[in-house]
């Protein structure tokens, strides 16, 4: 999706979002909404939404902020994503990030969800996250560098558990009206875009996987 300068935050809206074979994942394009940098024109926030597996009501996502901007930091108090979940979903559990509210989890019984909200709202955790809450270029407590500066600190990831949303890719629906905010007015964006499907080495680059498919 590509975010376009603009006087007030706009929502995401995704627009004839076909993922073609083993493609799992949501491209959003951010620009800030307040000013236009001549030095950095096309400088952009990517966020990347990685469908990784099934599980018994739903499957298992990373979803990855990228900031490519030149020379804007995210700075304190940090980055927070929101969405609107496209059905009655619900989040099981993150690591690496909070949802900001619980919501009404009442007629859950016995394992309570992460977050119950129709429109979470998620924040980064703090650095010195106790370690079985951690996730991979987590815990900054939203900051992130510009990629121009420092590749390195530009990235903030995490890993969310989604129920009651399907489990095919017939039945999963994206979620929609994507919201990024950060110091400032934030930002505003556009239609999304199909990309390729994202490919993840281990740790020891003898073997890569890939993001599974997914159809709306």
């Amino acid at each position: 999706m590509e975010f376009y300068n603009g006087k007030q935050q706009q929502s995401c809206t995704f627009r004839e979002l076909k993922l073609v074979a083993l493609i799992a994942l949501c491209l959003i394009l951010i620009s800030p909404a307040d000013s236009f940098d001549p030095l950095d024109p096309i400088g952009n926030v990517t966020i990347r939404w990685d469908i990784m597996s099934w599980t018994s009501d739903g499957y298992l996502a990373t979803v990855t902020l990228f900031n490519f901007q030149l020379y804007r930091n995210i700075m304190n108090p940090g980055w927070s994503l929101g969405w609107t979940w496209a059905k009655k979903e619900i989040i099981w559990a993150m690591m690496g990030a909070q949802a900001k509210e619980q919501g009404n989890c009442a007629k859950f019984k016995l394992k309570i969800p992460h977050s119950c909200k129709r429109n979470p709202e998620v924040v980064d955790l703090l650095p010195g996250a106790p370690y079985n809450m951690q996730y991979t270029n987590c815990c900054k407590g939203g900051v992130l560098t510009s990629w121009g500066q420092d590749p390195t600190g530009a990235i903030s990831a995490f890993q969310l558990g989604v129920g009651l949303s399907g489990t095919s890719n017939k039945t999963v629906k994206l979620p929609n009206n994507f919201k990024l905010m950060g110091p400032g007015p934030g930002y505003s964006c556009g239609p999304a875009k199909k990309v390729p499907a994202t490919v993840m080495f281990t740790d020891d680059r003898r073997r890569k996987t890939q993001a599974l498919s997914m159809h709306n």
